[in-house]
């Protein structure tokens, strides 16, 4: 390989700086596997150097796709990748690698400053733009960087991980082979974060979750005869936060169950709500995160809500990201089937986002499609959207599946999916989030019947915006 020719006169010089945990012997009567005593000798390392007051960049690097890749290759191909990986690495790098756990790895730069360091990861980076040749076969293995200058954020071993995973976790969401410092602003994120997660658990305890709801409009009868749950907080020193920014959050802090439940049993309120004063409507729905799914507990939690709030079959609707269909997708499966034995309504949100094939719909209980709020803008500026949105509306008819376009927000727009017959439109152009009160009115009326209130709506969510 040419990485090998370039860098084999310095292989003899580099040979000792890999510290591969599976290379070293337990201890005698030490069960620890060799994972964790290369964990162990990685922290010591960062420990030392971090009292020592020495100044230098940390570099983490994390194998994206190495999963795939051992089940499309197998095991002995990628142990023999893996070989070639931390020899390219030691050879490149010329300080200790530490294998720190599974297929990430550690070195620390002392002495390098953050351009430094910075170039290092790019020029490790360039080779993961190529193939890597196993036993004559070819792969592309992709990898994430992370870098971050100590001291500076960090003051233990513990919180500069921390701050490597986030950069690490910031260079994934922009694209493949991607580096990342650890800098100010990712700082002034994690931080936000971290103060959001904080702050969930007493917004739970103390009741401080404002609910309101998204009215959707039936172009059929001209009427609002959805709505979906939405919930937001507010926090001294960020202002209001969306579910949008702190569901992800809940996630990562382990609080999404107690936020889930929490939803969904508001949810059942509000159509107890409803049809206790009679009000006509569809349903009411709640978007999901798919983690609930893979709850135990999830199924018969539904089933307590129907039961405890009345609630008839069709009422109770849940929306489901297309990009949980990734993963899990026979548990996921069985859940929806449950589901819809229960009666509830299941609704594939964010439609062709590009996570799954078009032809899973056609094997899942879906009975409705709400297609990607982008669309809508693309609209506007891309004719051939025109093209896309008017085939996968069609598409849905023709299977008997249920169509809502979000994020509507423009006269065009309106017009565009009005002619492709799409039956549900849901947006600020029809009406910003309300109140459970104000969904009272709203619910069951016509655009001239609401005109007045979702006037003051759109007028009070400007103000504050």
């Amino acid at each position: 390989m040419l990485w090998f020719q370039k860098k084999n006169e310095e292989a003899s010089e580099a040979s000792s700086n890999i510290i591969d945990y599976a290379a070293v012997p337990k201890e005698p009567n030490n069960p620890d596997t060799e994972e964790t005593f290369g964990r162990q000798s990685c922290l010591n390392h960062v420990h030392d150097i971090m009292v020592s007051n020495s100044k230098g960049v940390m570099l983490k690097l994390y194998i994206e796709n190495f999963k795939q890749l051992n089940e499309i290759f197998g095991y002995d191909y990628c142990e023999s990748l893996l070989s070639k990986i931390i020899e390219y690495l030691r050879i490149t790098i010329k300080r200790p690698v530490y294998r720190y756990i599974g297929v990430e790895f550690i070195a620390i730069l002392e002495g390098y400053t953050q351009s430094q360091a910075t170039s290092l990861a790019e020029e490790i980076l360039q080779q993961f733009d190529h193939v890597w040749k196993v036993d004559d076969t070819d792969c592309l293995c992709s990898a994430q960087i992370g870098l971050c200058y100590y001291p500076g954020y960090a003051s233990t071993p513990q919180e500069i991980f921390k701050c490597l995973d986030a950069a690490i976790t910031k260079a994934s969401d922009i694209g493949p082979n991607q580096v990342v410092c650890y800098d100010t602003s990712l700082h002034t994120l994690v931080i936000r974060k971290q103060t959001i997660a904080r702050y969930l658990k007493t917004a739970l305890n103390n009741q401080e979750i404002e609910v309101r709801y998204r009215p959707t409009f039936n172009t059929a009868t001209g009427r609002f005869t959805r709505a979906e749950y939405y919930m937001r907080i507010f926090i001294k020193g960020l202002g209001m936060i969306g579910a949008n920014e702190f569901l992800p959050i809940a996630e990562d802090s382990g609080q999404i169950r107690a936020v889930e439940y929490f939803a969904l049993n508001q949810t059942g309120r509000c159509i107890a709500d409803l049809m206790a004063q009679g009000k006509e409507f569809d349903t009411i729905s709640l978007p999901v995160s798919p983690v609930l799914f893979l709850q135990e507990d999830f199924l018969e939690e539904v089933r307590r809500v129907i039961d405890t709030y009345h609630i008839p079959a069709g009422k109770l609707t849940l929306e489901i990201e297309e990009s949980a269909l990734t993963s899990a997708s026979l548990a996921m499966n069985t859940m929806m089937q449950d589901l819809r034995e229960l009666g509830v309504e299941l609704i594939l949100n964010n439609f062709v986002s590009g996570y799954s094939s078009i032809t899973s719909i056609l094997d899942l209980p879906i009975n409705t499609l709400k297609l990607e709020r982008s669309f809508m803008c693309q609209m506007e500026t891309n004719p051939k959207s025109l093209y896309i949105v008017e085939g996968l509306i069609h598409i849905a008819k023709n299977l008997n599946l249920g169509v809502i376009a979000e994020g509507v927000e423009t006269q065009q727009q309106v017009d565009a999916l009005t002619k492709f017959e799409c039956p549900y439109q849901q947006g600020f152009y029809f009406s910003p989030t309300v109140t459970e009160d104000i969904l009272m009115d709203v619910l069951g009326a016509t655009l001239e019947e609401t005109r007045h209130i979702i006037a003051q709506e759109k007028e009070v969510m400007r103000r504050c915006s």
